[in-house]
């Protein structure tokens, strides 16, 4: 839908893999072992594109933490994993002397956690490598069957553009894939790609 070209593309592509290493360097400070974070490629649709097989989402329930952004240009943020593997990653952080009731209890807390350094790792590169500022409200974090949360997300008609960012998560050697959703207004769009040929001149 969206037709960014290829220079334009690889240097997103350049700002979201700069992003997920600051992330991926604090991950693993928390959990005490390398924690791998990669971009394999990034996407764009309009809204009414999204669906659960677009963004490869194959558990029927889905965790998500949900943070707005607003600056020269807005966006609104939503990290998305299998519900399952949810569990997994908050067990990697408190460590395996938590029993799994009591990760229950602090899954929320941990979630925030993680979507918070995640997303604003990215927001932060985003902000260092193009030259803007962005400011982001406290990250909310849910539980929902996968085709209510998609709408939820994808509920807002004056945001029609999805940035979907594929990354893969390693900890201890345990793959797990997630998907980045950015909702972004066609405004945001255009302020986006500005700033990144702007970034593409200077280089």
């Amino acid at each position: 839908m969206i037709a960014l070209s290829e220079l334009q593309l690889d240097a997103l592509t350049e700002v979201f893999n700069v992003g997920a290493g600051k992330a991926a360097a604090s991950l693993s400070e928390i959990v005490g072992d390398q924690v791998l974070l990669a971009v394999p490629r990034i996407s764009f649709y309009h809204h009414s594109e999204v669906t659960a097989d677009v963004l490869s989402l194959d558990g029927a329930r889905q965790g998500a933490v949900r943070q707005s952004f607003g600056g020269p240009f807005s966006l609104d943020a939503t990290l998305l994993f299998r519900e399952e593997r949810v569990l997994e990653i908050v067990q990697e952080m408190l460590g395996t002397q938590v029993s799994v009731e009591e990760m229950v209890d602090f899954e929320q807390e941990a979630m925030c956690e993680l979507g918070n350094i995640i997303l604003n790792a990215c927001l932060s590169a985003i902000s260092d490598m193009l030259n803007v500022a962005l400011e982001g409200t406290l990250p909310e974090y849910s539980v929902d069957a996968t085709d209510v949360l998609l709408g939820k997300i994808l509920s807002d008609p004056d945001q029609p553009v999805v940035l979907v960012l594929h990354i893969n998560l390693t900890i201890e050697k345990r793959q797990t894939h997630g998907n980045l959703v950015f909702l972004l207004s066609s405004g945001s769009l255009e302020g986006l790609v500005a700033a990144l040929d702007k970034l593409i001149a200077g280089i």
